[in-house]
């Protein structure tokens, strides 16, 4: 996965993960960092496996890694953090190798990680969906009970 290796290395996500990093560094509840982003690629992956959707690796992970990057502008200014993240996610994906269809794909997964609609999706937008949604640990969160999702959400168990 060469051009996932370029994104781990790119100087515009490794800023853009700091400034996650920064702007939840008294946040409580769940981070939108790298351990975050993997856990989503890898949940998305198994997703893929599963269904049987054949969705490209690299387009997967490209997309977990990058539909968070935006968050730290949901919190400076309230852009809505998939929005801000499928635009900061352009020149990242440009940059290390995509193409414009690839990016097109990438992007809509991005845009549209928040978006119920998509939630049964047999598409890059689906699994991120799910993923997204299946990677919080809730069963084990010291802030659980003090988290705003709707109880039928958390996640209580381990399914992958």
């Amino acid at each position: 996965m060469e051009r996932i290796d370029k994104i781990l290395n790119q100087d515009l996500f490794l800023k853009y993960l700091h400034l996650n990093e920064e702007a939840e560094k008294n946040r409580i509840f769940c981070h939108h960092d790298m351990v975050h982003f993997l856990d989503v690629a890898r949940i998305a992956w198994i997703l893929n496996l599963e269904e049987g959707l054949g969705i490209a690796k690299d387009l997967i992970y490209a997309a977990a890694l990058l539909h968070d990057i935006g968050r730290h502008m949901q919190y400076a200014d309230g852009t809505p953090h998939e929005k801000a993240s499928a635009v900061l996610a352009l020149e990242i994906l440009k940059e290390c190798g995509f193409d414009d269809k690839e990016t097109r794909v990438i992007i809509s997964a991005i845009e549209t990680h928040r978006d119920s609609e998509v939630a049964t999706e047999a598409t890059l937008n689906g699994i991120l969906y799910r993923a997204d949604k299946a990677s919080r640990p809730c069963f084990a969160c010291k802030a659980e009970k003090q988290c705003d999702w709707k109880k039928d959400k958390k996640n209580k168990t381990i399914k992958w």
